[in-house]
């Protein structure tokens, strides 16, 4: 011990001097304690401050990070699915019953539209209530086949935040709302799409409510168990298996018109999407690897059989020895992160103005506790799966996703009808129970007028009609408008496109043809209702057509005055008049034919002068005639009813539609009147117009 430090009772006591070099040192302990201290914030903060880049990266997507609460969940959005199912009969009723149960499970908020003209499906959905309605106004095919530009169409009008397109079968699981939750918190107007995938077994079964899925033992699967079995088997990258969905704001979905596609048929989702990045109205995403859709075609199967003792470990692996690295995604890029429902991690990723959302169980892992690395971009990523992830992504596009996809089997329209439609095959598949069809005979100059009289009929909810080509133009037109047609080859082709009204060569030429069609199907036992398609139908008049029985032939009259016989010299209609396939009609119409062939006029006087003899000599009453070799009576209908386009000026007063309506009109006949252009635009004028010639497609209600 020094000797300058004194003792006092065993104690040190320090000199002054001492005391000041301690304080000093004191200090400087303190001082290099703060440097570190600071230190370590200044890294915190900056490493806080990495971790937020995302967030600001690229077209200002802010997207925070949380958890849904019990009030956020019933704020969750409206969404609405859209399909067009397949009869409700069999295993495929089956599949897509399961389907509709998930999908209505999911939310509160789902309502599901089904566009179909199928009784089964009515009948389905009336299962559900009002949280299922099924369409069946908007554009058919004779076949039954939906137009996927027409459910586009109608899904504009929906009160809805979300519109979902999605193939009938297809099976979703929660982190579907997961991922339209996220989609739907962001400033931007959006689309969206994702690839279902290949299922190849799936032992469990879904509960009555639709909500949670069973093992065969009782036992419920835990939903992060199954959405990561889903996610580990490829996608099916086939178009007709593709979900589409979009924030349904007043941006539209793309610009242009939408081709006249059927459902299910070619490649109207990858139209949509493709368009829809063109035209950069929206952000386009790609949710295939965050969303657990899948359709499986053996699911019947499958929910009467047990796992086999296969645990779920077990089916994980032999699911991802399936993956290969053409099934994975097309896009990739910047990395967010959105945690919903304690059961999932969505993640979008940017690259080159495309994206595509990425999802892991939440059970895996808390993103924030992998190494990130940093890219030449700027943008941050996990490095635990992205490195593998992305390179087998890097070079594949969207386009070559539907590489293994045949549109071969897509453009079948039925095992039972060859291409080109035979006037043989149509019949019995158009015809209604009573062996009748609508027969309206068109060129293409009328092609317009045409598809005005389908979608009358069509309102009507009436499908028995039947068209035939004049020419081959018409032919492709109306197969590409999934119309009911054949083209007859004995037609003559020189059919001119403006000058070809009443009184024209051309004309004559035409109305022959109508004559001989007409006969033609009564000799194949059909009976057949001749329209014109100038004539605008207020309502069915088969019924009131049916009444008069066979031996009947019956007319409508082109007779102008108010008062007197409707059936004088020459008055008889041919466009517009019923035929019953017997003998007496069928003896009746090959008088008719057989004079017209000779005649220079249209076919319509021959008509009257054959049936109702010239001047009127087989005339019975002023309303009837009696063909005296075959016995054939001729009913001219009442023109109240029935009116031509001269009677009473109908087509003259303020409101058309009214003034017909009021007298109970049936149809009301668009002649008198002279020339194709004057003709139609007096029909569109009228307001008696129900085709949208520019989305060509029949105006929806």
């Amino acid at each position: 011990m020094p000797r300058d430090v004194p003792r006092l009772g065993g104690a040190v006591v320090l000199t002054p001097e001492a005391e000041s070099i301690g304080l000093r040192l004191w200090a400087m302990l303190v001082g290099l304690w703060s440097v570190w201290l600071y230190g370590f914030v200044l890294i915190g903060l900056s490493f806080y401050a990495t971790q937020m880049i995302p967030s600001f990266v690229e077209n200002k997507i802010r997207v925070p990070i949380f958890r849904q609460t019990a009030s956020e969940e019933q704020d969750n959005p409206e969404i609405t699915i859209l399909s067009a199912p397949e009869p409700f009969t069999g295993p495929v009723g089956f599949r897509q019953s399961i389907a509709i149960r998930s999908w209505l499970g999911l939310s509160p908020q789902i309502k599901v539209v089904l566009f179909s003209q199928d009784p089964s499906v009515a009948l389905f959905a009336k299962l559900f209530g009002s949280r299922v309605l099924v369409d069946s106004t908007i554009d058919f095919t004779f076949l039954g086949t939906p137009f996927f530009h027409s459910m586009v169409e109608r899904s504009r009008g929906l009160a809805t935040d979300i519109t979902v397109f999605i193939n009938p079968e297809t099976i979703l699981l929660a982190d579907f709302i997961s991922t339209l939750n996220y989609a739907n918190n962001m400033d931007e107007d959006w689309l969206l799409m994702a690839y279902l995938r290949n299922v190849s077994y799936f032992p469990f079964q879904l509960d009555d409510a639709g909500k949670h899925w069973f093992r065969e033992d009782g036992k419920r699967m835990r939903l992060q168990e199954l959405q990561e079995i889903i996610r580990y088997w490829p996608l099916n990258l086939c178009e007709d298996r593709m979900l589409i969905a979009w924030n349904s704001r007043n941006v539209p979905l793309h610009y242009g018109v939408l081709p006249p596609f059927l459902y299910g048929k070619g490649i109207h989702n990858h139209w949509i999407i493709n368009e829809a990045v063109s035209s950069e109205l929206r952000i386009v995403f790609d949710a295939s690897w965050a969303i657990s859709s899948f359709a499986a075609n053996d699911l019947e199967y499958w929910s009467n059989r047990s796992a086999n003792g296969s645990t779920v470990s077990g089916i994980v692996e032999r699911s991802w020895e399936g993956v290969s690295n053409s099934h994975l995604g097309a896009f990739y890029g910047s990395l967010f992160f959105h945690e919903v429902n304690h059961t999932s991690l969505v993640k979008l990723f940017k690259c080159k103005g495309q994206y595509v959302f990425f999802g892991i169980s939440e059970d895996a892992a808390d993103p924030f506790e992998y190494q990130r690395i940093r890219l030449r971009s700027g943008i941050i990523l996990q490095s635990w799966i992205k490195n593998k992830f992305m390179a087998s992504l890097a070079d594949i596009q969207l386009q070559n996703r539907v590489e293994n996809c045949s549109l071969k089997d897509q453009l079948i329209f039925s095992p039972h009808l060859n291409f080109p439609f035979s006037l043989l095959s149509l019949l019995p598949k158009v015809a209604d129970k009573n062996k009748t069809v609508i027969l309206a005979v068109a060129g293409y100059s009328y092609k317009d007028m045409l598809m005005n009289w389908v979608c009358r009929l069509r309102r009507l909810l009436i499908t028995n009609f039947l068209i035939c080509a004049l020419d081959h133009e018409t032919y492709q037109f109306s197969i590409l408008q999934g119309l009911s047609v054949f083209h007859d080859l004995s037609v003559p082709s020189n059919i001119s496109y403006n000058d070809c009204h009443f009184g024209t060569k051309c004309f004559q030429r035409v109305t022959k043809t109508k004559s001989r069609m007409v006969l033609k199907i009564l000799k194949m036992g059909y009976n057949v209702l001749l329209s014109d398609v100038d004539v605008y139908w207020f309502r069915n008049p088969l019924p009131l057509l049916y009444s008069f029985g066979p031996a009947f032939l019956v007319a409508q009259s082109d007779e102008y005055n108010l008062t007197g016989p409707i059936n004088l010299p020459r008055r008889l209609n041919s466009g517009f008049y019923f035929a019953h396939s017997d003998g007496s009609t069928i003896a009746a119409l090959e008088k008719v034919v057989t004079h017209a062939a000779t005649s220079g006029l249209s076919e319509q006087p021959s008509f009257y002068d054959i049936l109702c003899g010239e001047n009127g000599v087989n005339r019975i009453s002023d309303d009837r005639c009696m063909e005296p070799e075959t016995n054939l009576t001729i009913h001219f209908l009442d023109r109240n009813l029935f009116p031509n386009g001269a009677y009473l000026d109908i087509w003259l007063k303020k409101n058309v539609k009214a003034a017909c309506m009021e007298q109970g009109c049936f149809i009301l006949h668009n002649n008198w009147i002279n020339g194709r252009i004057k003709k139609l635009e007096r029909q569109v004028l009228s307001g008696l117009w129900e085709y949208d010639s520019s989305k060509r497609m029949c105006q929806l209600n």
